[in-house]
């Protein structure tokens, strides 16, 4: 793979991941909001500090799901990063 070919499929990929996790984030929070009304997008990082939203009959999934496009996201990064020749030393 070439450096131009590689940033042109992340040129590609990174809105479109960008997107879909936008979306899941404002799903994410919306259901956890119908738990904790004033829950904040800070707080979302860690939700294990308030147990309503272990009782939330949805929060997990939707979250799990937010995780794995954040993933899916990395991974595919550092997949086509990582098949990039090395730069010579120096540059």
């Amino acid at each position: 793979m070439t450096e131009d070919t590689a940033n042109e499929f992340l040129a590609l990929a990174t809105p479109l991941y960008e997107r879909m996790i936008a979306q899941q984030q404002a799903k994410v929070l919306k259901l956890a909001r119908e738990a904790v009304p004033n829950i904040g997008p800070e707080e979302l990082r860690n939700p294990h500090d308030f147990p309503e939203l272990k009782d939330h009959p949805t929060f997990e999934f939707e979250d799990g799901i937010l995780a794995g496009l954040i993933s899916a996201q990395m991974a595919l990064r550092a997949e086509i990063k990582g098949r990039l020749p090395l730069a010579p030393p120096g540059i």
